[in-house]
């Protein structure tokens, strides 16, 4: 299983930068980051995915996270029930005699098009990767062109735990209602 860390970091330049390199150091994979304001000026959300099995370098990874210049917070949420989406565009040839037939793939998977031109067809859709995977696999007959897709965004389940822009303890506490004293994802 990969690991998902979701991390709340001061939204200041450098601070993705010091992240990566902390993961380059340890020789860590990074799957994904998404990266994104959150509820609270001057905090941004990460959703980091990490591609590590060993419980301990899971918490290796945990811990040099945490004592990072500018990061608030970290919840490692591998194991919690989370609401998980990826968001995709799809760009496909334009084929207007099977339009009808990709509108229809389109609808069944909850997606939409965004453009439909005498060019191309774009496609964009948010749900789990699976239903992405199968969504990308049904309209593979229609010769796609172009794809991007996120990474994975996880939010847990439940509660909300309330962090203030400022940087303290007390804060970071908050978020983390358990004491953790020991890596136990």
């Amino acid at each position: 299983m990969k690991q998902t860390l979701i991390t709340l970091v001061e939204d200041k330049p450098g601070v993705l930068n010091r992240i990566a390199s902390l993961f380059r150091r340890r020789n860590f994979n990074i799957v994904s980051v998404v990266s994104g304001s959150s509820e609270t000026p001057g905090i941004a959300r990460l959703t980091i995915v990490v591609d590590e099995v060993d419980r301990s370098k899971r918490g290796t990874i945990y811990y040099n996270l945490l004592n990072l210049v500018n990061v608030i917070a970290v919840k490692d949420v591998s194991e919690l029930p989370c609401i998980t989406r990826q968001f995709i565009l799809v760009k496909i040839e334009a084929n207007t005699e099977k339009f009808n037939e990709i509108e229809y793939i389109v609808n069944n998977y909850g997606a939409k098009v965004v453009e439909n031109s005498s060019e191309s067809i774009i496609v964009e859709a948010a749900d789990e990767k699976e239903i992405l995977d199968q969504l990308v696999a049904s309209l593979e007959p229609y010769n796609i062109t172009e794809i991007m897709r996120t990474g994975k965004m996880s939010m847990r389940k439940g509660m909300t735990h309330n962090v203030s822009s400022d940087n303290t303890k007390s804060k970071l506490e908050k978020w983390q209602p358990e004491k953790i004293n020991v890596y136990h994802n």
